[in-house]
């Protein structure tokens, strides 16, 4: 029996260390997922998705945002209960005696409340244990800051993005305001610096999961609406202009999309049918934009070519946003001619704390 309890401890020990390590410290591709780690997150999320549900808007955007911390915390009490049981098994095997007093032993070990006594046997085991525990906590406490860093860049280029974009951001709203030949070419440099913010956002949610589930400070704004946007922009000066004249609109779109892709394939979603940009909304668009071309396609190779390209990240990203009840912007706000949002040189956003979650 104790020989049984000895491999049953080893085994859970190597089984809560692999865990902590894929998913504090690798750098991971996107199959590397944690399967603890991302069975925990489907199981708790579910039921905390359906309760928000049944909130308002702001009270169920603040239950959500609970989430993601509170997840982490669970994930981090699973692997500590796991190691503490696992080194319970190994003492209990080593000197018998009864269990609940060798988990007793065990947890005051890995909290450093407690000192080795007995046999060789158990002061290794012991020695193992503490310094296992110290090593946790170490690497937790560099892990928190790259998350939450990693968070604040986010939502740095998510609230830059409101005063360009709106709150929910829409593409209509900056191509709009890139009417006109000399903005309509410094569009160029904000497409550049989408590029890197979406790269950037590709590496930290693959690297760190439960970044996605992070939401932002005000309720009509988060990270999938800011990505779908910029691809958004990316995707209609592409499909508007002949090849190769807009390098950036290009590279910006194929990172984008790649980033919806990975994402989509990191938390598990299956793809589906959407269709975002009803046939009127591109005829406005196209009609604003027309003269600032300058190598225009044809207004109907245009929607085609536009249509292709939306196929290949629309339904990955309604995809997430269902997985993850984040909303995606339209294609132009609903109150956009009403609120004058298309005219003004900022948009109006933070005006108020309406949308301010908490």
């Amino acid at each position: 029996m104790r020989v049984v309890a000895a491999i049953a401890g080893l085994t859970l020990i190597g089984l809560m260390l692999s865990e902590f390590f894929v998913t504090f410290m690798l750098p991971r591709r996107v199959r590397r997922d944690p399967r603890i780690a991302r069975g925990l997150n489907r199981a708790l999320w579910r039921p905390w998705r359906a309760v928000a549900a049944r909130l308002s808007v702001s009270s169920a955007d603040t239950f959500l945002g609970l989430f993601g911390p509170l997840a982490l915390l669970s994930q981090l009490l699973v692997w500590t209960v796991g190691l503490i049981i696992g080194f319970a098994l190994l003492e209990w095997a080593a000197v018998g005696g009864g269990f609940g007093h060798g988990l007793l032993f065990s947890s005051g070990l890995f909290l450093s409340a407690e000192g080795a006594s007995g046999s060789t046997i158990v002061h290794v085991i012991a020695l193992f244990e503490a310094a296992i525990a110290i090593g946790v906590l170490f690497i937790v406490i560099g892990y928190l800051p790259a998350v939450y860093g990693s968070f604040s860049r986010r939502e740095i280029a998510v609230s830059q993005l409101a005063t360009r974009a709106g709150s929910p951001p829409a593409a209509g709203v900056i191509l709009y305001r890139a009417a006109g030949r000399e903005r309509w070419l410094g569009l160029e440099q904000e497409l550049r610096a989408w590029e890197e913010w979406a790269a950037e956002l590709m590496e930290t949610h693959l690297s760190y999961p439960i970044l996605g589930f992070y939401r932002s400070q005000h309720v009509k704004q988060n990270w999938l609406a800011a990505l779908t946007a910029m691809v958004d922009v990316a995707a209609f000066v592409t499909a508007v202009e002949a090849d190769g004249e807009v390098e950036a609109a290009e590279l910006t779109f194929a990172i984008g999309q790649h980033a919806l892709a990975d994402l989509a394939h990191q938390y598990r979603v299956k793809p589906g049918p959407v269709d975002r940009l009803p046939e009127e909304t591109f005829d406005k668009l196209y009609n604003r934009v027309e003269d600032s071309l300058s190598a225009p396609v044809a207004r109907d190779e245009a929607l085609a070519r536009l249509t292709e390209l939306r196929r290949a990240y629309e339904p990955k990203a309604q995809a997430l946003s269902q997985l993850l009840a984040l909303d995606l912007p339209g294609w132009l706000p609903a109150d956009a001619e009403r609120e004058g949002l298309m005219r003004l040189p900022g948009v109006r956003v933070g005006r108020d704390r309406r949308d301010l979650v908490g």
